[in-house]
Parts: structure tokens; sequence; C-alpha cells
């Protein structure tokens, strides 16, 4: 019901009434004047409420009127009177019917009663619903009514003091909310306010209006009280109190901020009277010092006194909160002073409400920030934030450091010693409690002994003080323990929850607006302001110190999980502020405080101690007092939750990890990741501290790079309790979701995760040298984890990865490296696998990325990571193989990197790479990895671990021959189409195509490839590959030779043959003669191959021979080529330099090729002819191989396949030569070549040594000469038309040195028949036939060719001198072969009889058919044919040989004496007459004696020979004489002489007796002499000139026996002479008497004087013989002595004798 509705208005009259009939009846008998004067108001009230229809204004008006009997009734001081005069009073004012002069009165009769001390509460009541109800009270009056309260509040009376209080609080109210109010009425109106001067007249302020005047003098009268000062307005106040003071200052500042921001004047209030009066009430606070005894210093020190303080620091947290805007100078002193109060001098209770206060200002982070911009941010300011912080920090540390900070019980005792000794025994109680850490559960902190309970003081984000609102209390109360401790808790978990949301906030915002500014300007670049982000940087650098230190130190001492969480919070959410805004230093220095109190205390981590100490370089100090960042402490009480080892380089004891180092872990975890976008740099402190974390714990890393709780590989074994083992796989989990998520941090974030790891690889690498502990692979393993996760974007992290990766796996340490190996490998295989958008096979670049790590590998030296490598390849092989494309070339690398060094067991697995390659992926891969593949074969066929691997490699090798010769055209086409594609390229940039053997065609390089692979193989060390290599390179250019075009084989012949075969001679010729000893284990090698040499000889043997039937079965195709005749040429200098080598087999070998590139066939035996069968095929007589059946190895012609493939490529028509080319090699160069060379080994090889030889000097074996000579016919018959004498006389010498050397005594049983067969070696056959082949050549050729038979006559005389004087071979010493001993390194001469004999016998023939040739007899070949081994005779090794010769020279005479007669006018016979002479000599009377055991009929025989021989001469000669030089026939008169007469030595030995005399020899002999003694046959001078020397050689012949005969008669007395001597002396006798009658006969002129003489001399000797005892010696002289009658006659005169 409102006050103006009629009811109400009858019935306020009606009441008014009542009041006032009471009123009357009351005052009745004591006051009269009142009664009147109440009955009087009866009467006006009805006449108002008659008159007026607005009665409520009419009562108004006369208002004055209407109280005055009510006043009247106060004035009679009667209480029940005064008591219903108010009550009425109280009625009209709510009402609203009073006017303001009324009230005035009103006013006035109240402050009388008050005077009196009359209805006090009454009174104030009044007052109260006075000015509550209207506003009709105000400047003086109010004033007044005010000052009434406020005396009524100084009363004795103690609820009326009370309720005087509050209603001046609420009077106080009422006159600012009239302002108010007034100034929301005035709103609109904006007017000039008149200039204000200096405010002279405080009391009057003329630009305000009413009620803001009266609030103006209030407040400014307040101020004045509160100072002690005199009020202006508030006239009659007896006494004030500073705390009421105070505390109506700070609710109007608290209640009405809008007056004084409004208003200049309030605001000059505030800045000139309440700051400096606030400022002069703190001086007492600040100057105490507590403890410091007021004796000490000279003038008294006012205390500070609780309740002024505490109202103090209210009203300054008003100002603070509401006027800092304009307090900005003060409030920079208002705080200073709040964080001076914190100190730890001053008294707890100050302590504790400052505290308070500040708590109070850090639940306000905008009032925070505003801080920073005005005093922080600005030049020259303190930097109140900063302090602010640090205040709340060091008084944080101070609590702890303080010796009796715990509790403050005697404050208000004398300071000095009594209040410690109380605080002392008052920490005991709790402090014991807590220091065993047993009887509490209680949350609290504890640091060195020190104890502090946490309790709850207000919610969080709320600051609701407790001693900042004891307004009643005087005495300072006594704080709790761990009050002080738990609020500044709270402030700094507010200060940090407050800034870090206000800022996250914002930029969450700015985020927002940066977004729809990028949408809406998609071109524009999004500028953020930078003065809001200076803001937040600049309050974060102000406060992350002193937050970081206090948090740090309540981190330690925290002994309560959830305290521990949320200081864990704060630390993780500062981290996250300072990452967000970039702020390095504060981030890392948060997240190291996390690491530091996950790790046990004083753990040794060079990453988190580097990091403090670049904090606690930064020691801030806080007025003077400095503070540390506080180490932690080791002694906290806290639960142990795990035992485990350091992760050290050197092994220590035992670490132990409890409960908070575990909640700390999780936040590092959480931090790690929710934040990890932000982490940068710091990613590498926080891994650190996972890393030893999960090595204390005991985690290790399982496939996918996972921890998983293992056991401790060595040390004392990790232990854990069941608390902690429950959070084991939750903390692996995590950390494994940590690296999972790092999926969703974008780029750059990821590269510092990426960096942090290996780095703290690193450092596990660092730790792992040296020593083989088990290393630390948590980094590994999850750059492992990291890797496979981002596999999406696996290009921006893979080179610092796997770089990182391939250093790790160098690692001398094993377990690490594998670890390495493993997580590389794994990435790789997962790479490959993952499907990429676009996929690899259209990102070549991509994949060759991702491969390239693995050939990197190669590079690493430890067998573990080859095979680690190498498992993966396989393993890629197997999975990828098809589609590796453009990475070939790589696994290729990769497979082909092995080195010698490397174990057998790498090389095992490489070469099962290779072989699945081979097998399976020939065709998949580019054609131009065939040639890298190609290599890689090679490559290990070359290395020498496992010698199986290198034959199959060659294997391997003719399988991809195979392939190419399958796939040919395929091939040819997508190389020559890359090849196109690379020459375009190179002739863009100007270069040259670079590839071996470049002019070829690509597919014909790749063969050459191939080839010289094979070629290299072909000189490997280990005889077995050479021998492989050679059998498959030969095959392959057999069998796919004809696919290469012509150009290509040139190269073939040049750089690959011929290169070959040079290489292997000079291996061969410097091979070690060293002996091998038998090879490793049992195997056993054949004495033919065991040295270096004789391996190497082997080699030799198949090269050449393989060598030279290429040139044989592909003549036509390599004629064709232009240098034909030069590699003819170089080809044999190598078979010459082969068969000149100190080596049969080699020489022999070089031999048998020589004779196959002439195209010999050597004599075959039927087992192999494998020829005719491909022949009868069809093949071209050039593909078949004249050695192929007999050739080492493989067949080398593979009859199956050779047609068809011929066919294939070439049409139906084979490359058979035209038919005119079958003998294109008549071509006379290369045959006159090969003559040439066949020379010149024959010489070398047959060159006897010079010089004194040794044992070992090399000799050429009979085999082998026997095929060099037997090459001769062969040969002759393509050069016979230009052969020479020059050349004959070439052959001459090598015939002869053949036929020299001598054999090895260790070979002869082989070659020698035993000495009594007379058979010819092979050897000596052949040089018959080369001669044979010669001279029947010499016998059908041209005229000219007879030039060369004497030459041909000379050898076979040399020969035939054999017989009897075996040629020197050199200086060396041969045996007979009869002492040769087999086992000993000998020389053994031949036995050359049956040789000579048989080149007798073909001289002989030759003779026969060649006598009367002209050039024979120039030659005077009969003259040399005499000489012969006539002479020797017995002495001849063989006696068949001198019977040969004579029986020859019979011959020869027969044919050539002739020859000789029909020619002596010529003179050219003239020199042979003395030979032949001698000849006969020689023969007839032999030096050499006849053998012993001679048997009676063999002598005769031989005798007989002689006997043939004088009568050739008495047939042939003789008759003949006059054609013959005289000095011959002398020769031969003396010579029968000779042997007419038995000659007999003058000494008589027995020996001499038994020679056997050749009786019918001399009978002939002497019968021929006296055949031609006989005159009368005398026709010519030349016959009479025999007659003569054949009569004087009788006459001193017959003197001889005769006188012998004489002598040995008288010698041997009676014993009779041998029957030859008598029968020698009868012959004599008889022919002396023949004599005479042939001398009687003959004309004496025909006689000379000479032969008269010796007819006489002999008289007396035939007179001498008389004594003779034999009587037919007697009857014999009597006959010769009887002509001699004749002769004697006298003397003519000397005279006459000289005239005639």
């Amino acid at each position: 019901m409102s006050t103006s509705s009629p009811e109400a208005v009858k019935k306020l009259l009606e009441n008014m009434q009542t009041d006032l009939r009471s009123l009357s009846m009351e005052c009745k008998k004591k006051f009269p004047p009142v009664k009147e004067a109440a009955e009087s108001g009866i009467v006006k009230i009805k006449t108002i409420a008659a008159r007026n229809t607005d009665i409520m204004a009419a009562l108004k008006e006369n208002s004055s009127e209407v109280v005055q009997p009510f006043l009247m009734g106060c004035g009679t001081k009667e209480p029940k009177i005064t008591q219903l005069c108010l009550a009425a009073i109280q009625r009209l004012m709510s009402h609203e019917v009073v006017s303001e002069a009324a009230a005035g009165n009103i006013i006035n009769m109240l402050w009388q009663l008050m005077e009196n001390g009359l209805e006090e509460l009454k009174l104030l009541q009044t007052v109260l619903v006075l000015l509550t109800t209207n506003t009709v009270v105000h400047d003086e009056v109010l004033s007044k009514a005010i000052v009434l309260c406020f005396r009524l509040h100084f009363t004795k009376d103690n609820i009326t003091n009370n309720t005087a209080a509050a209603t001046v609080r609420q009077v106080v109210t009422v006159v600012f909310e009239r302002m108010v109010a007034e100034d929301e009425r005035f709103k609109g109106i904006v007017e000039q306010p008149p200039p204000v001067q200096g405010n002279t007249n405080r009391r009057s302020v003329s630009t305000l209006r009413p009620s803001a005047k009266d609030a103006y003098m209030l407040f400014q009268d307040l101020c004045q009280l509160v100072n002690a000062d005199a009020p202006y307005w508030l006239v009659g106040m007896t006494e004030m109190t500073r705390t009421f003071g105070l505390e109506l200052l700070e609710s109007v500042l608290n209640d009405f901020p809008g007056v004084f921001l409004q208003h200049q004047e309030f605001s000059f209030l505030l800045k000139e009277r309440v700051c400096p009066l606030v400022i002069k009430l703190f001086s007492p606070n600040i100057k105490f010092r507590q403890g410091s005894s007021s004796a000490a210093s000279p003038a008294p020190v006012e205390k500070p006194y609780f309740p002024i303080c505490m109202r103090l620091l209210r009203v300054v947290s008003v100002l603070i909160k509401h006027f800092y805007s304009l307090l900005v100078t003060e409030c920079e002193i208002f705080l200073s002073l709040l964080v001076k109060f914190l100190d730890g001098e001053k008294p707890q209770w100050l302590r504790a409400v400052a505290v308070e206060s500040v708590h109070r200002l850090c639940v306000q982070p905008h009032l925070l920030c505003s801080f920073c911009q005005s005093y922080d941010m600005k030049q020259h300011s303190t930097k109140v934030f900063r302090d602010i912080v640090n205040a709340l920090g060091s008084f944080i540390q101070s609590l702890f450091i303080v010796p009796n900070a715990g509790n403050v019980a005697a404050v208000s005792a004398p300071a000095g010693g009594s209040a410690s000794g109380a605080q002392g025994t008052a920490q005991g109680g709790p402090g014991t409690g807590g220091g065993s850490g047993t009887l509490t559960t209680q949350a609290a902190f504890e640091y060195r002994g020190t104890w502090i309970p946490l309790m709850t003081v207000s919610v969080q984000g709320s600051a609701k003080a407790t001693y900042l609102e004891m307004l009643d209390k005087v005495e300072p109360p006594s704080i709790p323990e761990g009050y002080a401790m738990s609020v500044a808790f709270s402030a700094l978990l507010d200060l940090v929850r407050g800034i870090t949301s206000m800022i996250e906030r914002e930029l969450a915002m700015e985020e927002e607006a940066a977004a729809e500014f990028r949408e809406a300007h998609p071109d524009q670049e999004w500028k953020p302001q930078p003065e809001a982000h200076l803001v937040w940087e600049e309050m974060v650098g102000a406060c992350w110190c002193g937050l970081l230190a206090a948090l740090s130190l309540l981190l330690d001492a925290s002994t309560d999980e959830a305290a521990t969480e949320n200081i864990l919070k704060a630390e993780l959410t500062m981290a996250s502020l300072c990452g967000r805004l970039g702020m390095v230093t504060p981030r890392d220095a948060f997240i190291t405080a996390i690491c530091k109190a996950s790790l046990p205390p004083h753990y040794a981590l060079t990453v988190l101690s580097s990091s403090a100490a670049n904090l606690s370089s930064k020691a801030y100090s806080i007025q003077g007092q400095s503070v540390q960042i506080i180490s932690p402490s080791s002694e906290s009480h806290q639960q142990v939750v795990a035992v485990g080892q350091p992760l050290t380089a050197q092994p220590q004891g035992t670490v132990v990890l409890t409960a908070k180092n575990i909640q700390c872990m999780r936040t590092l975890l959480n931090l790690a990741h929710c934040h990890g976008a932000v982490l940068g740099t710091s990613w590498q402190l926080v891994l650190a501290t996972l890393q030893h974390l999960v090595w204390i714990l005991g985690l290790k890393p399982g496939v996918s790079g996972a921890l998983k709780p293992g056991r401790a590989v060595e040390g004392p074994s990790t232990v854990l309790t069941t608390a902690v083992m429950t959070d084991l796989p939750v903390i692996s989990n995590i950390l494994s979701r940590l690296f999972e998520s790092s999926q969703y941090l974008d780029d750059v974030s990821l590269h510092h995760l990426i960096n942090a790891l290996c780095s703290l690889s690193l450092e596990a690498m660092e730790m792992a040298y040296g020593n083989n502990k088990e290393p630390s692979l948590f980094a590994v393993a999850k750059l492992l984890e990291t890797g496979l996760v981002n596999m999406d974007r696996i290009e921006i992290l893979w080179r610092p990865l796997t770089g990182h990766l391939l250093e790790v796996c160098q690692h001398p340490n094993s377990r690490m490296r594998e670890w390495g190996a493993e997580a590389l490998t794994a990435l790789i295989k997962a790479g490959l696998a993952y499907k990429h958008d676009p996929p690899l096979a259209q990102n070549q670049r991509l994949q060759l990325l991702l491969l390239n790590p693995l050939k990197e590998l190669s590079n690493v030296l430890h067998a573990d990571i080859r095979q680690k490598q190498l498992e993966c390849v396989l393993q890629i092989l197997q999975s990828q193989g098809d589609c590796l494309g453009p990475g070939w070339p790589l696994v290729l690398g990769v497979i082909g990197a092995i080195r010698n060094d490397q174990g057998e067991s790498l090389i095992r697995t490489a070469f099962q790479c290779l072989q699945l390659v081979v097998t399976d992926f020939l065709p998949t891969m580019p054609c131009t990895c065939l040639q890298i593949v190609v290599d890689v074969a090679g490559s290990f066929g070359l290395q020498n671990q496992e010698l199986n691997i290198s034959l199959t490699s060659i294997g391997l090798l003719w399988n991809i021959s195979d392939y190419f010769f399958q796939r040919g055209e395929a091939i040819t086409q997508e190389l020559e189409r890359e090849e196109e594609a690379l020459q375009k390229q190179a002739q863009e940039r100007g270069e040259t195509l670079n590839r071996p053997f470049h002019p070829a065609p690509p597919f014909d390089c790749l063969w050459l490839c191939l080839y010289a692979k094979l070629g290299e193989l072909c000189v490997d060390p280990r005889p077995a590959v050479r021998k492989s290599a050679g059998q498959t390179l030969f095959s392959t250019i057999a069998a796919h030779g004809t696919l290469l075009q012509q150009p290509t084989w040139h190269i073939v012949v040049w750089k690959v043959l011929f290169q070959l075969l040079d290489c292997v001679r000079t291996s061969s010729t410097t091979a070690d003669k060293e002996k091998i000893e038998s090879g490793g284990g049992n195997i056993l090698i054949h004495h033919s191959r065991d040295t270096a040499e004789k391996q190497w000889a082997e080699t030799w043997v198949l090269t050449l021979a393989g060598v030279a039937r290429i040139f044989n079965t592909r003549r036509y195709l390599l004629q064709q080529l232009g240098d034909f005749f030069e590699a003819w040429e170089v080809l044999l200098n190598h078979i010459q330099s082969a068969a000149l080598s100190k080596n049969n087999e080699v020489s022999l070998a070089a031999l048998k090729s020589f004779q196959e590139i002439l195209q010999i066939v050597t004599p075959v035996k039927d087992s192999d002819k494998a020829g005719d069968a491909l022949a009868a095929m069809g093949v071209p007589p050039v593909l078949i191989d004249p050695l192929s059946a007999s050739g080492p190895g493989r067949p080398l012609v593979r009859s199956d396949s050779l047609v068809e493939r011929l066919t294939r490529y070439n049409g139906a028509e084979l490359q058979a030569p035209p038919p005119g080319e079958e003998s294109a090699l008549e071509d006379s160069a290369l045959w006159w070549s090969a003559w040439n060379t066949w020379y010149r080994t024959g010489t070398d090889s047959t060159r006897p040594p010079s010089g004194p030889t040794e044992k070992f000097s090399f000799i050429p074996s009979q085999p082998f000469l026997t095929a060099l000579i037997q090459i001769f016919p062969a040969l002759y018959q393509h050069i016979k038309a230009n052969f020479s004498m020059e050349d004959l006389k070439k052959l001459g010498v090598i015939l002869h040195g053949a036929v020299s050397v001598p054999i090895s005594s260790d070979a002869s049983p082989f070659i020698l028949p035993s000495y009594t067969e007379a058979i010819l070696t092979s050897l000596q056959e052949a040089v018959l036939t080369a001669l044979d082949v010669l001279q029947k050549a010499i016998c059908v050729g041209p005229e000219n060719l007879q030039v060369m038979y004497p030459a041909i006559f000379e050898q076979l005389l040399l020969f035939v001198e054999f017989s009897c004087k075996p040629p020197q071979y050199g200086r060396m010493e041969t045996k007979h072969v009869a002492n040769a001993k087999y086992n000993q390194a000998e020389w053994v001469a031949l036995n050359y009889v049956p040789f000579a004999e048989r080149s007798l016998e073909v001289l002989v023939d030759l003779y026969h058919k060649t006598a009367c040739h002209k050039a024979v007899i120039n030659e005077k070949v009969l003259q040399n044919t005499l000489r012969m081994p006539l002479g020797l005779k017995y002495a001849c090794p063989s006696e068949s040989t001198w019977k040969l010769a004579v029986s020859s020279l019979l011959k020869v005479l027969s044919i050539g004496l002739p020859v000789a007669r029909q020619h002596a006018s010529s003179g050219k016979f003239d020199t042979m007459w003395p030979e032949l002479a001698n000849a006969f000599e020689d023969f007839l009377f032999t030096k050499s004696t006849s053998p012993d055991n001679l048997s009676i009929q063999e002598f005769q025989k031989n005798e007989a020979i002689d006997v043939e021989v004088v009568k050739l001469i008495s047939t042939e000669i003789l008759p003949f004489a006059n054609f013959i030089p005289k000095d011959f026939v002398g020769q031969i008169m003396t010579m029968l002489n000779k042997g007419s007469i038995h000659s007999q030595s003058p000494s008589f030995t027995e020996a001499e007796i038994d020679v056997r005399m050749r009786e019918e020899f001399s009978k002939v002999c002497f019968e021929t002499l006296l055949q031609f003694s006989f005159s009368n046959k005398v026709s010519t001078p030349q016959e009479g000139y025999i007659s003569r020397m054949a009569l004087s050689v009788l006459l001193k012949r017959s003197q001889d026996v005769l006188r012998r005969y004489v002598e040995d008669e008288r010698l041997s007395g009676r014993c009779p002479l041998p029957r030859q001597q008598v029968t020698e002396i009868i012959f004599v006798l008889k022919a002396i008497s023949t004599l005479m009658d042939s001398l009687k006969k003959t004309q004496p002129e025909n006689v000379d004087g000479n032969t008269w003489a010796q007819v006489i001399a002999l008289y007396p000797t035939l007179v001498e013989c008389i004594t003779c005892s034999s009587s037919e010696v007697s009857s014999a002289l009597k006959e010769a002595l009887g002509p001699f009658k004749d002769f004697m006659q006298p003397p003519v005169s000397k005279v006459q004798n000289g005239e005639s």
C-alpha cells in the first residue's frame, strides 16, 4: 500500500489524531501547554484534511505546526511522553510529510534530548528515519544530525555505542547515496562548471550540487578527524577514534568509488587528504623492527597498533582496488609498504595481515596487469609487480628459514627474550609430530626440519581474509602455525592461475581474430597488436623468477599430494604460457624445476644443472635481501616407491624415487603431451629427464620403440614397490602416447622434438663409450616411435632422423648400435611400406630419400650393423622388390658394398640378397641397373672370404648372361631409349656422354661389362675361381657372341681378351714358386698344382686356349675388322711368350693353341671326334672347336642351343663364311707372321743356356719340342712360295737345337725306349719329317729351290755325326741314360744312334736322287757326305752305326764317283779326294780297338766289310787312276801297303800279341797293290806312275817283314813262331819271287833306279832268313833267292854310268 493512496492518507490522519489525543491525555495534568498544543493540533489536522484535496502536500506545508506539539512533548523530558512523541515524529517522517524547517526543529529537539542523555536509541532511530526517508535534511542540519550520532557512539552504554556506530555508518552511506542519486538525476544535463580556484575555503565547494556538497564536507571532515584535526563541518564533535574513522573512510571508498572517480573535487580529496593520511599513519609500522628493544634506540619508537594497522591495510586495499588509476604514484608507495610489511623483522600479525592484503591483490589479475604496465614497464620506476611476487617468494622462504617462524604466540610479550622462548615451546608440539612424519597425516610443508602445516584458507580464486576482518580486536591476535604460509601459498597459486588464464584468454581471442582476418583477407598478413604482447611478456618476465623460487621450494617441501599437484600445475601452466609467449629462459626454468623434482635429489644431470646454473646466476635482491633459488633438500620424508640405477657413465650406487618424483614425472609427461608444441628447445630437458626416470624405473624399449618394464641388465636390480608397479604400465603408455601425439605437432615443433631426441641420444652415446654397460636406448627408441607416427610427413624429418641414427650405428657399444640399426631399418621398411600420397612409384625423390640411409650404412664397419642392413635389404626385396624402380641402384649398391675384411656370414647374407635379385627381379628392374647387377655379382666373385660364393657368383654371371640373351631385344630397346635421353641431356649441358665402352651400342656395353667382370675374375688369386671364370667367360663369348655388333668385337678382342692375356701372362711370370702346403684341413693338392706358379700355369693354359679358340671359331667375323692383322700379331706374340715360358704345361698348350689358330688339326683318336657330330648337325665347321672334347670344364660349344640361337638372330641363314673363304688364312702376311713366331719360339726354346747352367735352369720338354717341330710341315705348306735359303738356315738351327735338348731323368722312362731298342723318339721323327717335307717340296718345286739341297745334306750330316758324338746342350752335363738316377733332377742325353742312322739312310736316299743336280755338285755335297763315323768304327756307341756308315759310303761312292770323274776337269771335286783318302784311312786303320768279347764269327764279318772297301778301291778308283789326282792315288797306295803288311807295334805286351790279324784283309790289300805293279800292263805314263808307286811300297813292305821275321826268329829260340807270322813271311817271299819275275820281263827303262836299289837292298835280308827253322819258309826262300842271279853282273865304270 503506497503512502499516497487515499486509504493510507486516511490512516495517517487517524493515527496522527490518535497520537495527539494520547499526548494531550498524558500531559493533561503535568504539562497543560503541551495538552493544548496537542488539541489545537487535532483541530489543525482536521482543518487541513477538510480543506485540501492533496492532503499530503498540505500536511508537508504545515508540518512545522503539525510537529510542534510533539516537539514540545519531547521537551518535557518525560520518558513516556518522549517515546510517544518520537514515535509520532517517526510516523510523520516515514510518510514524508516533514518540511525542511520542521526537520531542523526536530533535529534541534533531538540534540537537546541527546545532551540530556535521554532515549538514546530512539534518538538514533529517529535520526536514521529522518535521513533515510527523504532528503529535506542537508547542510548544517545534516551535519548536526551526523554529529549527534557520533556523539551517541561515545556514550558509556555499549548497546548505544554499537547502535550509534551502525547508525553513523548508515548515515554516511545515505549522504553518499543521495549524491549518487543526484548525479543520476543530472546525468543528461551538461553544465559548464565554474573554474575551480585554489581550494581556499574548505567549507564551501561552490561547484558542487547540494547533496554532493554535503558528501564532500562529510568526507573531508572524516579525514580531518582521523588525522586528529578539528572538523570543518561536523561542528560539535567531542571525541573520535581513528579506528572508527578509518572504517568509515574505508566503507565510503569501497562503496562509492564512482563519486571519487567522477568528481574532480573528490579525487582531489583522495590525493591530498586520504593518501598522505594513510602514509602518515603507517609510519610506526615501517620503522618498527620486532625484537629491537626500546632502550637501545634514543627516541622511543611508537609501536605498531594492530587495529589501526589492520584498518589502514584495508583502506589501502580499497584505494588500490578502486582508485589505482588516480593514485598511481601513491599506490606505488602503498605497494612498496605492503612488500616491506612481509619482512621477517616485522611482527607476525603484521606479516599475516600484509600477506592477506597481498592475497587480495593476487586474485585480481587485471589489476596486476595494470601494475605491470604502470610501474614495471616504465623506465626509472620501481618494479612493483616483480617486487610483490618476489616478496611473496622470500616471505615463504623466510617462513622456512627464520628460526621461529612457525608460531607467533607471544607477540604481545615484551620484545626480546621471552617471545622467542614462548615460540619455541609452542612450536614443539606439532613440530615434533611432523618431524617424525608418523603421527600426522595433515597436509604440511616440511623443509630442513621446519614443519609447517597447511590449512584451507580460502576458496580458489577468492581472497577471504581472516585477520583483516578482525575489526573488534584491539590486541593483535595470535596467528596459528602455518596460517601465513597457507595464505602465501594460496596467493601464489591464485597469482599464477589469474595471470595465465587472463593471458591465455586474450591469446585465444587474438587467434580467433587472426583466423577471421585471414578468412576475410586471405592475401594480407595478420599483424597482432604488439603492445598487448609486450605487457604479457613483461608480466611473465617480472614474476617468473620469484614464482619459480617459491614454487620450487614449496614443491620440495610439500608432503601433501594435493598441494604437490597444485604446485606442479602452477609450474606447468607457467611453462606452457612462457612457451606460448616465446619466452625461452623462463619456460626452460620452469621445466627444469619440474624435471629436477622428478629425479632423485642431487641427481647429476648435466642438462638440468646447466640451466639451473643459468638461473641461480640471476639472484635477485628484494630490498637488500638476496634471494637464491634454493636447492632441494634431500631429507624430505617422502614415501620411497622405487630404487634403481642412475644413468651415468661410471657405475654408482642406487638412487631412490619417491611418490612425489613419480607425481612430478606424470606432470612432465602431461606437459610434453599437452604443450609439446610450445616446448621448442626444452624438449631436451624434458626428454633427458624422462630418459633418466625411465632408466631408473628399469623400462626398456620393445620392438616398435615402446617402453616396457624390463629387468635391469646389470647392477643391483631395480626394486619397485607395488604402488609404482601399477603405475608403470600407465607411465609407459603415456610415454608412448606422448610420442604418438607428435603427429599433431607442427613442423617446427616436430623438429625441436627430433633435435632434442638426437642430442639426448648423443649424450647416451657419449656415456656408452669405452664401457660395455647397458646403454640408455630411450632416445633411439623414441626417435623410432616418432618417425613411425609421422610417416605422412617423413620427408621433413628424415634427414636429421636418419643422419643421427647412422651415427648411432657406428657406436662401439654393441647394444647401442644394434638399436640404432634396428630403428633405422624399421623406419626404412615402414617408410617404403607406407601408403604415401602420391605413391612412391610416382615420387622417386622420396623413394631415393628413404633408401639413402640404407646405402649410408655400408660405410659402417661393424659387422652386426651390416648384418642388420643386409637383412633389411632382404626383407625389402621380399616385400617391395617389384616396385623398387629407381631405388634399384641404391639397393644393389648396398648388396655390393662388401669388403674382404668382413666376415663370411655378412658376405653370405649379402649374397643371398643378390641371388634373390638375379633369380626373381632382373625383369622388374630398369635395364640401366643390369650393369650394376653385373658389377655386384663380379664383386662377390672377387671377395676372398668364401670360395663357394665366389664360384656361385660366377654361375650367377652365367645366368645373367643367359637372361641378357633371352631378353636381348627388349633390353636393347629400353637401353637405347635411355641412351637417347641421356644423350639429349648431355648435349643440353654441352658435355659428352660418359659411360664405359662408349662408342659401342648400350646393349653391347652391357655384354662388355659382363666380359670385363669375368676377365677380372680370370686373374683372381684363387685358382678355382680363375678356372671357373675363364670357362664361363669363353663359354659366354662362344654362346652369345653372335649378338654383338661387329665394332664391339673389336673391343672384345682388344679390351677384354688381350687385356686378360696380358694380366695372366704377367701374373704367371711373376708367380711364386714356393711350394704350397696342402690346402686347409684335409684338402690335398696334387703335385702338379702345388705352387702358385703351377696354378697360374693352368690359368694361362685355359686363357690362351680360350682366346685361340675364339680366334679360330669366329675367324670370319674377326677378319672383317680392320686390324685383324695387328690382333693376329698380338695373339702370336702371346703364344710365343707362353711357348717360351719356363713351364712345360704352358709351353705345350701354347703350341696346341698355335696349331689351332693355324687350323692344323692334330691327329684325333676316336674318342675325340666330337666335332663330327656337330658337323653332322649343320654347324659350320668354323664353329667346331678342334679341342672342344678334350678341353677342360664344361663343353664349350653348346651344341643344344647354338644353332637355334644363330638362326634366331640372323634369320634362317647361318653366318657361315662364303665358300671361297674357307682358307681365308691364305693371306700370306698372316702365315709369314706365324712363321716368324714359330722361328722365334724355336730359336729361343732350343738355344742352349749360355754360361754354366744351374741345376734348375729350364730345359724344354720333348713333347713341346715335338709339337713345335710338327707345326713346321703344315706351316711350310703356306710359306713355301717365298721360303728362302735364309729361312732354311734358320730352320736348320732350330732342328739341330731341338734334337740336342736332353731329357730330365724323371721323364726319361716315359720317352726313352730301353737302350737296346733302336727306336726314334717322336721328336726325332718329327725332325726328319720336317726335312722330308722340305726335300719333297724342293723336288717338285721350281729350279731355284734346288739350291737348298746342299743345306739339307749338311743338316742330315750333322745329325749323322750324333751317332758318334752326341750334341752338347750348352755346358750342361748330361749323363748317359744308363747312369742316370731317376729321382734326381739330372739330364739324360738321348740315344741318338737310331736317329743318326735314320738320317744316314735318308741322306743316301736323297743323294741317290740328287747326285747329278747342279747344286749338289757345286756345293760339293759328295765331299761333305764323306765325313762320317767311319773313323771311330769300334768306338762308335753302336756297332750298327759304322756298319751302316760303310754300306752308305759304298752306296754313295757307287753313285758319286762316276759323277766326280765326269766333272774331274771342272775342279769341283778336287777337294774331295783327300777327304776320301782320309775317310778310307780312318776306317780301315781305326784308332779304336775292337771289343774284347767279339766272337770269331763277328770278327770275320767285320773283316769281310774291310775287304769290301778294298775291293771298291780296286774296282772304282784305281782303274781310273788317270782321272784322279796323283796325291790321292799315292795315299791309296800307301794305305793298301799299310793294310797288306801286318805292322806290329814294337812293344810286346800280352794284349798286343792277342790282336787278331786280318789275314784276308792283308791279302786283298797286297793283291791289289800287286795288281797295279805288273808293268807289262802299263800303257800310259799315268799307269806307270801307279806301278812305280805300288812297287816301291811293295819293296819297302817286304824289307820290313823280312827283318821283323829274322828278329823274331832269333828271339824265339826253339819255339815256333805264330802261324800268322809264318804265313805272312811265306806270303812275302812268294810276293818277292813274283816281283822278280815281273822285273825280269819289264823293260829296263821302265824301272827307275830307286826300284833297283830297293830290290838289291832286299838281298842281304833274304840271306839272313836262311837260318830259319821252318821248312815252309825255307822252300819259299829258295824260290825268292833264285831270280837274283839275273841281276848279278859286273859293275859298269863310274864315268860311263855317270854319262848314261
